[in-house]
């Protein structure tokens, strides 16, 4: 879903007469209530899943009215929401992966003992492995005994959605660890304007009180691009650590 700055305005009244709420995990736009007729308030609806538990929050931006810096901050929010998608969805695969094979006891995104039950399960006809090049992971199944046989057999449904997951909670740790680079530049240039960009909303009007109301705004945001900041890199060194765990398991197979 886009979520530019211009396309959000237009829906704004849309999603007030329908009543839509946004939802957990997407960008979604809301109107804040204030006296001007345009809307000044874009709400990214957020959802950190945790190792253990959930911490909810939304990522709240509001305009400045300087075309330029209203840009960058939505631009700034649909990158960390992209992010924000791809680190739930790596999350959910990997959980997905600990509950079929019953090692999610703990709750975490530990890899180790499910590959170790996968193999236990599996090592009278399969051999199986982890396997890491670069950034991507994906778990080996080799039939034992197929050497000459032309027949290959499919796999058992578990473990072939096993290799699914492997192969979606990769791309995701990827993307996660990918977007944090960006995430890091957007907002390290939003954090060291923070002067700059408020002479310029000073500038956008000769209001002193428009001008008390867009500074107010402006140091909002700032809060925001911060709190931005700290989850995304939370995320990716989550995603690190996803991918210095399957390093280590699949050294074990060398």
């Amino acid at each position: 879903m886009e979520c530019k700055l211009a396309k959000a305005l237009s829906k704004t009244t849309d999603l007030k007469q329908s009543g839509e709420q946004p939802s957990r995990a997407k960008c979604c736009v809301v109107a804040a209530a204030s006296q001007a007729k345009t809307p000044t308030t874009l709400r990214y609806v957020l959802n950190e899943s945790a190792h253990v538990h959930s911490v909810s929050g939304e990522l709240v931006i509001k305009r400045v009215s300087v075309p330029d810096l209203d840009q960058r901050f939505s631009d700034m929010a649909e990158t960390f929401n992209k992010q924000h998608e791809h680190y739930e969805t790596m999350v959910r695969h990997i959980k997905n992966v600990r509950q079929i094979y019953g090692c999610n006891n703990n709750n975490s995104l530990g890899l180790a003992e499910c590959v170790k039950k996968i193999r236990e399960e599996h090592e009278a006809h399969y051999r199986v492995s982890l396997k890491l090049i670069g950034y991507d992971f994906s778990l080996s199944v080799v039939p034992l005994g197929s050497a000459g046989d032309n027949t290959e057999e499919p796999l058992p449904p578990h473990l072939k959605l096993a290799q699914g997951e492997f192969k979606d909670a990769s791309d995701s740790a990827k993307a996660t660890i990918s977007k944090g680079t960006t995430i890091q530049e957007l907002t390290g240039w939003l954090i060291r304007s923070t002067d700059q960009m408020a002479k310029q909303v000073t500038g956008a009007t000769a209001n002193y009180q428009e001008q008390r109301r867009l500074t107010d705004n402006l140091e909002k945001n700032i809060k925001e691009v911060k709190r931005a900041r700290d989850l995304s890199q939370r995320y990716r060194q989550r995603a690190t650590e996803v991918l210095s765990e399957v390093a280590e398991i699949a050294k074990t197979f060398q």
